[in-house]
Formats: structure tokens, C-alpha cells, sequence
């Protein structure tokens, strides 16, 4: 399997991002900015945790249609508890752990498993890769 692994937790703030807030977005950078920034930075985006079966067989899955997502394990991130507060914020679960994997296809969230494995099965997954720019074909 071949995936782009997140090595690298650098922090950057985007002007638009932060609205012309003075800083570097460092540590003191809000968990929601912080997904929003590393969703938008590929085509594919997952936020996993490293042993989640759910989220090996939704990197397996993409990875099988010749998409190399960029995956981010939280469990390796030292603010990863913070971004996943984050993304329960942002699929509604509040006060709940979410569901993970987290996906992002082109910057938009899709959701957990289901959403992403229901676009898979109705046939919509694919027009969005393309859209995003994940698939050539």
C-alpha cells in the first residue's frame, strides 16, 4: 500500500486563513484552522488513526483506485486529541469522539467510512476525485 504518511507537523498560517491575525500559527494555532489548513493542502486528505482497521481499509480503498491520499495519524501527532475534538465539531458529533477515518476530497469534507464507502458504492467517489484532481482517468 502507498499513501503519503504526514511526516512533517510544521505549522504555517495562511493570510486568509487567519484573517490577518498577527503570528506564525505555531502551537497557538485554533485545532478547526489547523484541520482546515491540512485538508486543503492535497487532493485527498484523511485524518486516521494508525490502528483503526476502518481507516487502513479506506487508505486501501483509495489507494486501489491509484489515489495516493495524504494521511494524518492522530495518535502520532502530539495536538492530535485537540484536531480530533476538531473534526467531531465538524461531523456534529459533539462531545463524541468521531468516527474515524476523517476524509477530505478537494478541500470539502465527505465524512467517516460511511459517507465516503456510500459515495463509493452509488458511483459518486469518482467524479469527485476527478473534480479534485486525485484521478486522471
Amino acid at each position: 500500500m502507498q499513501y503519503q504518511a504526514e511526516s512533517s507537523w510544521e505549522y504555517y498560517m495562511p493570510g486568509a486563513m487567519m484573517g490577518g491575525v498577527a503570528g506564525i500559527g505555531g502551537p497557538s494555532m485554533d485545532p478547526l484552522e489547523r484541520v482546515a489548513r491540512l485538508a486543503s493542502e492535497s487532493a485527498v486528505v484523511i485524518f486516521s488513526v494508525s490502528s483503526c482497521c476502518m481507516c487502513h481499509a479506506v487508505k486501501r480503498l483509495f489507494c486501489g483506485m491509484g489515489v495516493s491520499p495524504v494521511v494524518h495519524e492522530l495518535d502520532q501527532d502530539p495536538r492530535g486529541k485537540e484536531m480530533e475534538q476538531a473534526l467531531a465539531l465538524l461531523l456534529g458529533n459533539y462531545g463524541v469522539a468521531p468516527a474515524m477515518p476523517v476524509v477530505f476530497i478537494g478541500g470539502k469534507l465527505i465524512g467517516a467510512m460511511d459517507r465516503v464507502m456510500a459515495s463509493h458504492i452509488n458511483g459518486t467517489l469518482v467524479p469527485l476525485l476527478k473534480e479534485a484532481g486525485a484521478l486522471w482517468l
